[in-house]
């Protein structure tokens, strides 16, 4: 290749960022620009397999000085080119185009709108006949120093509350046009094949918060199929099969399209049970011939959605079928050629499930988690399906991916589906819907705003946590009074290491992974849970010992290890389980059913402080008799923190009485203070008790009460008393003063009699 000859340069090909995706711009080093004499908005050709036009624009700060271009997976496609790949760039001229035609890039997708919103969304962007755009949404452009060309191309309005793609029939003149005022547009109801048809309905700019999964995709997949000789000069055989499992939702499907696309190979699907069929060997005989076109069509990629219906353990299955079903799929790919240029991917959510005998190199060689994003992975996710939308000036994208923990792809989607059904709700009174089209001035009046994101998290829950989903608490700080030493115990474990991670990791230390909450019944243990969790936004599991014991052997065993799997995948989550002692009572006491529930209390043990770490996931027990607990959970590691929550004080009992009497209206004679200081030992279910009658007693007196007086007070004191005796309140200071040591107090072979629980002054538990 003359480079002086035609004046163009090779570069190599990288991923743009998503926010860059569908905007077609190409981000060239400044020694490139330079070189060829071009400024910023300046039309490039970009000449892979294909040639497509964009336009130039500087480099993202972190890649000053690198000579790589810079394309999204629409402008990859476009070239018929893959990420890695070598380009030549060369400076073009864009003509104003007289006429261009638009149709959909999808098959099944019937589009119907006029030409103009389509003229006011590709304004100045280059085209060319078979490419495929994207109808990108209102791009927010920072307002530097910008071409007139680049800015009015980049902050063209929405075409539709979606992204749509659509291909490029033809352009008059041929060649690189751009749309101007004079241009007519058409758009074309239904799917047409343009000359040079290029497929791009999902890139890899199409996947958010899953870097890591499509750099070890790309290696096993994309190099093989791209490069095979690769492989052949190395000596190895290229990889046969992949497995992605993870949870539901969370893209597996897609990253696999991506893949294919971005390959440039055939992609073959099969969804598990279409395979199945009803006749003798029929089931074998469809997976035979998928293979069989997919190796005639090579390279390619078979993809096999939901492998565990149709290669599930086959020890556990009854059925003959499933059997036959599982061999012929290992002799497929045990028999395919090592150069045959195919490879297998498959995806599940239960990995656990599959037959072992395909979970070995030379069948699916590498499994990828393709795992719950991130924050940052959430904030990828929602800037890909926001792309298409205008959004309102008060939308904060990074403000969205902190509220949402624990929401995966699909969550996502649902999130900002809803949000645009808000959208469209407001507008509805101004549409007529017998007109059958909407006017231009509605259209352009549309746009989502914070509002209808915040509605629409209300009304979209983690895909995780659907079965476990408890209401989110809606108990703030405020609510909670004279709690103050445990407040703060709570806030420093629970709330700082959940909201600021890294301060620990800088730090060196471990957050706390459990605490246990345990005084007198009604002081406000479970408040002060629901409080946490909703002031360190995080999912909010509770649960009781009841839902997950069981009488069947194994299943309580069972239902806590899925209790903590299901909190480890929708991190950051607090799990509350309250009357702990009735779940993990001491092991070997010989009390109640001692099987059962010492299988239980191990369980707990090895989740807490097993092989497997629990990130961002902390358990809170409440309990009135921690003396019963079994002593292996209140050393570090497990039960962390032992936290009282006493009997409060005057000033505590003076802002639990102002929190339970904020909606009451009070006479002028009812003293608070006084009030505090008549309640000597009440708890905060006590309080709450005095306040209600008091409103139950002005009822009685009159039905039509406006106010609460000091009378109906002191006659709700008479009625009520305080439920902690001072014997009690001795007691549980006992308790709390040697219950770390009680724990420390193991016999050297772990057995642990009840007499060694009980404080040692012989002081017991109220209850017992």
């Amino acid at each position: 290749m003359a480079d002086s000859e035609d004046n163009a340069r090779r570069l190599q090909v990288a991923n743009a960022r998503p926010d860059d995706s569908g905007r077609g711009l190409a981000r060239l080093p400044r020694s490139m620009m330079n070189a060829l004499g071009l400024a910023e908005g300046d039309v490039v050709e970009i000449i892979g397999k294909r040639s497509t036009p964009a336009r130039a624009v500087l480099p993202y700060a972190e890649d000053e000085g690198l000579d790589i271009l810079r394309l999204d997976g629409l402008q990859r496609a476009n070239a018929g080119i893959g990420s890695g790949d070598f380009v030549e760039i060369r400076k073009a001229e864009s003509k104003p185009a007289q006429r261009v035609v638009f149709a959909p890039a999808q098959q099944n997708l019937r589009l119907q709108g006029s030409g103009e919103a389509l003229k006011r969304s590709f304004g100045m962007k280059p085209l060319t006949a078979g490419d495929i755009v994207a109808t990108a949404g209102q791009q927010r452009v920072d307002n530097r120093e910008m071409p007139p060309q680049l800015r009015q191309m980049l902050n063209a309005p929405a075409y539709s509350l979606q992204e749509i793609r659509l291909t490029v029939v033809s352009t008059t003149p041929k060649g690189i046009v751009h749309i101007d005022a004079d241009t007519e547009v058409e758009l074309r109801p239904e799917y047409e094949e343009a000359r040079e048809s290029r497929r791009a309905d999902v890139t890899y700019d199409d996947l958010g918060g899953m870097t890591g999964a499509i750099d070890q995709l790309r290696e096993m997949v994309e190099l093989p199929l791209r490069y095979p000789e690769l492989f052949q000069r190395l000596g190895v055989d290229p990889p046969k099969g992949v497995l992605l499992h993870g949870p539901p939702g969370t893209g597996k499907t897609r990253l696999a399209r991506a893949v294919a696309n971005e390959s440039d190979a055939e992609f073959f699907h099969i969804a598990g049970p279409e395979i199945m069929g009803s006749a003798y060997g029929e089931s074998e005989k469809h997976l035979r011939e998928v293979f069989e076109q997919a190796t005639k069509a090579a390279p390619s990629i078979i993809f096999i959605d939901e492998i565990d219906s149709i290669a599930p353990k086959r020890g556990q299955v009854t059925g003959e079928a499933e059997k036959r079903l599982v061999a012929q799929l290992l002799t497929l790919l045990d028999g395919l050629e090592p150069r045959a240029n195919l490879v297998v991917i498959a995806a599940t959510n239960r990995p656990e499930a599959i037959d072992e005998a395909l979970r070995r190199p030379g069948r699916f060689d590498r499994e990828i988690i393709v795992g719950v994003p991130d924050e940052r992975g959430r904030r990828e996710i929602l800037g890909i399906h926001t792309r298409g939308m205008p959004l309102g000036d008060r939308v904060n994208l990074d403000e969205l991916a902190r509220m949402t923990y624990g929401f995966v792809g699909a969550d996502l989607a649902a999130l900002t589906r809803e949000a645009a059904i808000e959208a469209v709700r407001r507008i509805m009174p101004k549409l007529n819907l017998e007109e059958r089209t909407i006017p231009h001035e509605v259209l352009d009046t549309l746009s989502v705003t914070r509002e209808d994101f915040q509605e629409a998290i209300k009304r979209v829950q983690p895909s995780a946590m659907r079965e476990v989903m408890v209401q989110a608490p809606t108990v703030r700080w405020d609510d909670v009074g004279g709690l103050d030493d445990a407040r703060e115990k709570l806030r420093e474990g629970v709330e700082l290491p959940l909201k600021d991670p890294d301060a620990f990791r800088r730090l060196g230390i471990r957050p706390a992974k459990g605490f246990l909450l345990y005084g007198p019944p009604g002081t406000g243990k479970t408040l002060l849970a629901k409080a946490v969790a909703r002031e360190a936004e995080a999912n909010f599991i509770a649960t009781k010992s009841s839902d997950l014991l069981s009488k069947w052997y194994g299943e309580s065993e069972q239902q806590i290890a899925r209790l903590f799997s299901r909190a480890r995948q929708v991190a950051p989550t607090v799990i509350f389980i309250d009357e702990l002692d009735s779940l993990v009572p001491a092991r070997g006491g010989g009390l109640g059913e001692p099987q059962v529930t010492e299988r239980v209390v191990n369980t707990i043990l090895a989740e807490m402080d097993g092989l497997e770490e629990l990130q961002s996931v902390v358990v809170i027990g409440a309990t009135n008799r921690p003396n019963l607990i079994d002593p292996a959970l209140l050393r570090p590691g497990r039960f962390d923190e032992l936290v009282y929550v006493g009997v409060p004080d005057q000033g505590g009992r003076r802002r639990i009485l102002s929190i339970h009497t904020g909606k009451m209206p009070l006479a002028d004679d009812v003293d608070l203070d006084d009030l505090a200081k008549r309640t000597e030992r009440f708890t905060g279910a006590d309080l709450e008790d005095l306040v209600r009658r008091a409103g139950l007693n002005a009822l009685r007196a009159s039905l039509d009460a406006q106010k609460v007086t000091a009378a109906h007070f002191e006659k709700a004191l008479k009625e009520t008393r305080a439920s902690v005796t001072p014997e009690m309140e001795r007691d549980y200071e006992q308790i709390a003063a040697t219950l770390k040591q009680e724990a420390a107090a193991l016999s050297p072979i772990g057995f642990v009699s009840p007499g060694m629980l009980k404080p040692r002054n012989g002081a017991v538990a109220p209850d017992e």
